[in-house]
């Protein structure tokens, strides 16, 4: 009896050892195919899903953000983000710069979506993506991250009030009036950050209505706290720095934001040292034009806005650099000139390796400029996001 027992013992473990592989594996290609590039990846929110996509609530009236129903989730849009960047120094005077940014993205429309009988707190509809990055500018070393995860089981989620936005301890929370908290860490760096609004919410294009395209509906609604006093830890390597400095919110959402023939777009966050601000973002097509719709915000001290339209700015590049990772070929040096606001500007990158390369390659970083307004002196600091350069969005 005990030789049968001991040889049942080991059939059992056998089995059990069997149905763990089974499911390992089972996890390591959803995972796989979860991290694919071609499945989820950051250029893919901005492309159509035709069909499925033409389901979805789509940006078309101006005029609709209010506060604070609008600090939080838009599920009815196909593709939202909560984007925080920002430009901090230490006590000892080394530079940083932050991204993080949380990404929501429907896999359904509401109206397709069948649940089944039986109840689960680990079903969900919606799934999302975070990226993480830390420039330590002063060592010339970029620190990057990425998360997924599903919008279930408290794993991750976004509500609006009070303001919360989370992929598991990635965090984004509300701490009081026009106040949050930032916080985000990897084995290698760490952020705490408290951010405090000075200017009250900008909104982008028409009432909020941002146009990517000719077609209705290819827009967005975006809006951005351009000033937030920022103050907290950087941790690097396990070294800790107490910084401070100023971050700059972006919140969009929007379905099937960009027109065929798109390969990437640039878009420019700058905090200038009078307490103006400007957002550009201008849309790159495959045959090396500009698409129309590109557009941007100049914020005055007061925060009072005035739109751009493409036709009101001349960009010219100065410079690139070519990553030794993906190959790509960016721009790393920009003359910015707008006659009506008898602006003139030269921006550079503070480091140029800021290339993530995660499940979308892309180059968001740090940068620094200076140039005239009216004939006076004026710098800053601020952010580029440069992606369809390692591949076309159209591709």
């Amino acid at each position: 009896m005990g030789t049968l027992q001991t040889v049942w013992h080991k059939r059992l473990l056998a089995l059990l050892l069997l149905i763990i592989l089974i499911a390992a594996a089972l996890f390591l290609f959803r995972s796989s195919r979860a991290a694919d590039p071609d499945n989820a990846s950051l250029e893919s929110l901005l492309v159509d899903d035709g069909q499925v996509s033409a389901a979805f609530t789509r940006a078309l009236i101006p005029g609709q953000i209010e506060f604070p129903r609008d600090l939080g989730p838009h599920e009815d849009y196909q593709t939202e983000w909560w984007y925080y960047t920002g430009n901090l120094t230490a006590e000892n005077g080394n530079q940083f710069g932050f991204q993080f940014t949380i990404f929501r993205r429907a896999l359904l429309p509401q109206q397709q979506v069948t649940l089944p009988d039986a109840p689960s707190t680990w079903r969900s509809n919606q799934v999302y993506l975070a990226h993480f990055t830390i420039s330590d500018i002063t060592n010339d070393q970029f620190y990057f991250a990425e998360r997924f995860s599903r919008g279930a089981a408290g794993l991750a989620g976004a509500q609006a009030d009070p303001y919360h936005i989370w992929l598991e301890d990635w965090q984004i929370e509300q701490l009081g009036p026009q106040q949050v908290h930032l916080q985000a860490q990897t084995e290698e760096v760490a952020l705490d950050l408290i951010l405090q609004e000075t200017l009250p919410p900008v909104l982008h294009g028409d009432g909020g209505l941002s146009q990517k395209g000719p077609q209705p509906g290819n827009a967005s609604y975006y809006y951005s706290i351009i000033h937030q006093d920022s103050a907290g830890t950087i941790t690097v390597n396990d070294e800790t720095f107490e910084v401070t400095g100023l971050s700059w919110k972006d919140h969009e959402y929007s379905t099937s934001a960009l027109s065929a023939g798109s390969s990437g777009w640039d878009w420019f966050s700058l905090q200038f040292d009078d307490g103006s601000g400007l957002m550009l973002f201008q849309i790159r097509n495959n045959d090396g034009t500009l698409q129309p719709a590109s557009s941007g915000s100049f914020i005055h001290p007061d925060g009072t806005v005035q739109h751009l339209d493409l036709e009101q700015w001349q960009m010219e590049v100065l410079d690139h650099w070519t990553s030794p990772s993906s190959g790509a070929r960016y721009p790393a040096g920009w003359r910015l000139q707008i006659p009506e606001l008898d602006l003139l500007l030269e921006a550079r990158p503070q480091m140029s390796n800021q290339e993530l390369n995660v499940s979308s390659t892309y180059w968001e970083g740090a940068v620094t400029f200076d140039g005239t307004r009216g004939g006076e002196p004026i710098e800053g600091q601020g952010y580029i996001e440069m992606t369809g350069y390692a591949r076309s969005l159209d591709s």
